[in-house]
């Protein structure tokens, strides 16, 4: 059959009416008449993802018959993360001593009673294309590891193995108590503050109690803790019923049949007595201010150095995120928005929320003036993050104050609605990534044994209107201020005024006078 050539210029005239175009093979032969809704011959069949019906989305759950809990979510994808979440973090450590978390996190991934030294750990994985991490925050401890799904035996059993068979050698202890002393000074050395107040901001808000204890091991701890400490506190909170493994991207029952196979009947290193001392203290708020006098004139020098700063935090208390005001309080923290004075970006870096409109926009020797929400499962923290000129720092206070009782006031349309866009936006492409459905997944169903789905929350979300805002903030406001400073606090109002400040109608600070200045 003779070829049909079409000109150049012809050929989106010759496809748009369905003419088809012949070119020759460099041997001569033609190309086959093929059209394009017909399979190419020789190519595999694609695969595509597909869901049969809602129970594709749904977080399956199974208890154990020792109390752990096996969670998993449908993913499509070669790789699966799976990790084991503890209830068990610094807020437990009252009857301890301070700093275990710490030394946990950086201890996992060590020596197991299966593998010699954390190299061979990761050359087990690398054969999976696996990493692996844990991380410790106030209220969970979490183990986890990406790797390829059909090495999810391994990796289930790797995972035991370190949760429940550490070595704790005395050298991988000393190694430790070299990495946390690093990690203090590097705290309060980086010239990012924000860490070290969130600390602040914790202690000053929840004094001596749960959430309030510090979560970095403090400097006169370090030689205190060793592996009897740790498997005092081990015996206690690493027990079956306070985890739940869970694994986003595998079948279920073949979690299941893992779970079985090596977290039943596994016996711990630490021996299998029944855990009598378990803290279940609930967080109790109580307000009040930490201050740390510290020079920062020359916290980061160079070329470009970062000027001197005087660093704020106020906090009011708000709720649980178990509590139905949670979603009011997350769009309001939403709402509020801010940043620092340098960001760049259009509206979706928060360009239109209350704090660069009111702060950043209006006063330039502002540096920064971020919101920020805490939330656990029996208390909550909204704080105010600022940053200015030393001698500019009492009106720093006056002007986060008031943004705190305009919360009270009146709330735009326009603005809720942007706010509440954005948060549905920031869940959403926030849960497209693996190891942040993990995290959802295994942090809801051990802290309630289910899990509500993205498009429940953002219909919950869609809920929220302006008299939510206005009562939630109107609750929030009745509570004592806590109070975070950094820097030369020469200039910082008494949190006497602070809090009067917060009581008034305007959230202004009471009026001084001197004689001399």
């Amino acid at each position: 059959m003779a070829a049909k050539v079409v000109g150049r210029g012809a050929w989106g005239s010759a496809r748009r009416f369905g003419l088809v175009a012949y070119r020759k093979y460099s041997s001569g032969g033609s190309y086959p008449n093929i059209p394009l809704t017909a399979p190419l011959p020789g190519v595999p069949k694609p695969v595509f993802a597909a869901v049969d019906g809602q129970e594709g989305f749904e977080t399956k759950v199974t208890t154990l018959k020792n109390g752990m809990q096996v969670a998993s979510q449908n993913k499509f994808g070669q790789f699966c993360t799976v990790g084991i979440l503890i209830n068990s973090g610094s807020r437990y450590e009252a009857k301890h001593t301070g700093g275990i978390s710490h030394f946990l996190e950086k201890l996992a991934f060590s020596s197991t009673a299966q593998f010699g030294s954390k190299d061979e750990i990761l050359l087990t994985l690398e054969k999976h294309g696996g990493i692996c991490d844990c991380q410790a925050s106030r209220d969970t401890t979490m183990y986890a590891v990406s790797a390829d799904a059909k090495g999810l035996d391994t990796v289930v059993s790797l995972l035991s193995d370190v949760v429940l068979q550490p070595r704790l050698s005395d050298e991988e202890i000393e190694m430790t108590r070299m990495a946390v002393r690093f990690e203090l000074e590097d705290l309060n050395m980086r010239p990012d503050p924000e860490p070290l107040l969130t600390e602040m901001i914790h202690a000053a808000a929840f004094s001596e109690n749960t959430v309030g204890l510090n979560r970095f091991c403090p400097a006169e701890n370090i030689d205190k803790i060793d592996r009897k400490v740790l498997h005092s506190y081990m015996r206690n909170y690493y027990t079956p019923n306070r985890m739940v493994l869970a694994g986003v991207g595998i079948k279920h029952d073949q979690l299941v049949d893992c779970a079985q196979k090596y977290f039943l009947g596994a016996e711990p290193v630490w021996g299998s007595s029944t855990s009598a001392a378990v803290d279940r203290s609930v967080a109790q708020y109580t307000g009040g201010i930490l201050k740390l006098e510290k020079d920062m004139s020359d916290v980061s020098l160079g070329p470009t150095p970062i000027p001197e700063l005087t660093h704020i935090m106020i906090g009011l208390e708000t709720c649980s995120f178990l509590e139905e005001d949670f979603i009011p309080f997350a769009v309001l923290n939403m709402m509020m928005g801010g940043g620092g004075s340098f960001s760049a970006g259009g509206p979706g870096k928060g360009m239109f929320t209350r704090l660069y409109l009111n702060v950043l926009n209006r006063h330039h020797w502002m540096y920064n003036a971020t919101a920020y929400h805490h939330s656990y499962e029996d208390t909550g923290l909204l704080c105010i993050h600022a940053s200015a000129d030393p001698r500019q720092v009492r009106e720093m206070v006056e002007i986060i104050t008031r943004e705190f009782i305009l919360m009270a006031g009146a709330v735009g349309e326009v603005e809720l609605e942007r706010a509440k866009t954005q948060l549905q936006s920031m869940l959403m492409m926030n849960l497209e990534s693996r190891p942040v459905i993990f995290e959802d997944v295994g942090r809801q169903v051990l802290a309630t044994g289910m899990r509500k789905l993205p498009h429940e929350l953002c219909v919950l979300i869609g809920k929220v209107n302006a008299s939510d805002i206005k009562r939630v903030v109107t609750k929030m406001l009745r509570n004592k201020p806590a109070v975070a400073s950094l820097g030369d606090l020469t200039e910082l109002p008494s949190y006497e005024h602070i809090q009067a400040a917060l009581s008034s109608k305007d959230g202004r600070l009471p009026r001084m006078y001197r004689l001399f200045r």
